[in-house]
């Protein structure tokens, strides 16, 4: 994730005092470097510029500028003066970007190709991502393995294989996710590969000061290793846990011996169980601290004094159970068949007087046809017989 440049906008006194180092990322911001600009162009935030590699330039995206990039170096234990430091080419041409994207297309075959030579070696290795230079010159593998891993004879099978000068770099399991990124089960992007840079060690006691339960499957993130949020809040718990008593893990009353259970510090209660019983009794911290004491002196008191715990969530109403014996009676239920058996004889009816209705209807258009037209009615016994022209005589008059 790229850092805010909160001092961007602040004006420059001195241009020859301003910090003449810029930070690049690289794949995506997975990879950040610094580089010193020896040029004469200013860059912004988000352009493309090519840098110095191993015996050749790799293109990166400017990230960050002025004077926040000293905050950053001072962070990371950089020094602007180092010698080795490499510097700023040019601004990305077509031609660069082009050749970038090329080689960078190389990139998932690689890593097929790199993991099958792994497994053929029998080598205890996983290869996470293969990054490749803009030129085409250099790969770097980055890979994990619990122990040390002997891979001479694999970097030559890789130069072999992909023509490039072969680099090795061993992350661990949360560098790998932070490089893959996906969801956690917050439903949001992992801290790793968004905002998270220093990896602190986790523990299962920042759970148990938190009162959780130790699940491995739910306290244990994508990388397999103890989530990093369980360090968050953990300063707010040990610095509230301190008004708690000590050594109140088993009080003594007059039913027993109270085992403690788990810690409230939002309500500052401290909840106890009973032998013999399986309720949880919320007691206050005073009240636990006055228990503590007479029982150092020898006094065992009565009760535990426990106080009710109400909830700020309005409670649901469940239905209630009615009794509808009875209530339905027989009037009622003929009612209902009688005006059941209404509508369907008015449908029969209806049914039976739509076909009178259409033969009305062809009646009527009938009659209207014979008014329209009276000369065409003839007698129906009567033939109309076609005229036939009588044959001429001839001369002898036959």
């Amino acid at each position: 994730m790229n850092s805010h440049d909160w001092l961007r906008n602040l004006p420059i006194a001195d241009i020859d005092s301003s910090c003449k180092v810029i930070e690049v990322s690289f794949n995506n911001g997975s990879r950040k470097d610094f580089f010193r600009n020896v040029t004469l162009q200013q860059f912004d935030k988000g352009d493309q510029i090519a840098v110095e590699g191993v015996s050749g330039f790799d293109v990166g995206e400017v990230s960050l500028t002025g004077e926040i990039v000293r905050l950053q170096m001072k962070k990371r234990n950089a020094r602007e003066d180092n010698p080795e430091m490499k510097k700023v080419l040019r601004r990305a041409s077509d031609r660069d970007i082009d050749v970038w994207k090329q080689n960078k297309s190389r990139e998932p075959e690689a890593v097929i190709r790199s993991r099958a030579i792994a497994k053929q070696l029998k080598l205890d290795m996983k290869i996470s991502q293969v990054e490749m230079q803009a030129d085409g010159r250099k790969a770097t593998f980055f890979y994990i393995a619990d122990g040390r891993v002997d891979f001479r004879e694999l970097i030559k099978v890789y130069a072999s294989e992909f023509k490039v000068k072969v680099e090795m770099r061993q992350i661990g399991a949360r560098q790998e996710s932070a490089k893959v990124g996906g969801i956690g089960s917050c439903g949001r992007e992992l801290c790793c590969s968004t905002w998270l840079t220093d990896f602190k060690s986790v523990t299962t006691t920042a759970a148990r000061y938190q009162n959780l339960s130790i699940n491995q499957s739910k306290l244990s993130g994508q990388c397999g290793r103890l989530k990093c949020c369980l360090n968050y809040e953990l300063d707010t718990y040990l610095d509230a846990l301190q008004f708690f008593p000590e050594n109140c893990e088993m009080i003594q009353v007059a039913k027993g011996n109270a085992i403690l259970i788990k810690k409230d510090i939002f309500k500052n209660l401290m909840w106890y169980i009973l032998p013999d019983s399986n309720k949880q009794y919320p007691v206050p911290i005073e009240r636990v601290k006055k228990i503590k004491s007479l029982n150092q002196q020898g006094v065992i008191p009565e009760e535990l004094e426990a106080v009710e715990v109400t909830s700020s969530k309005p409670k649901e109403i469940e239905p209630e159970f009615v009794d509808v014996v009875g209530q339905i009676s027989l009037r009622s239920l003929e009612k209902a068949d009688k005006k059941r058996n209404q509508q369907q004889h008015q449908q029969r009816q209806n049914r039976d007087q739509r076909p009178q209705q259409r033969q009305q209807g062809n009646q009527g258009n009938q009659q209207k046809g014979q008014q329209q037209n009276p000369n065409q009615q003839q007698n129906p016994n009567q033939q109309q017989r076609p005229n036939q022209q009588r044959p001429p005589f001839n001369k002898r008059g036959k």
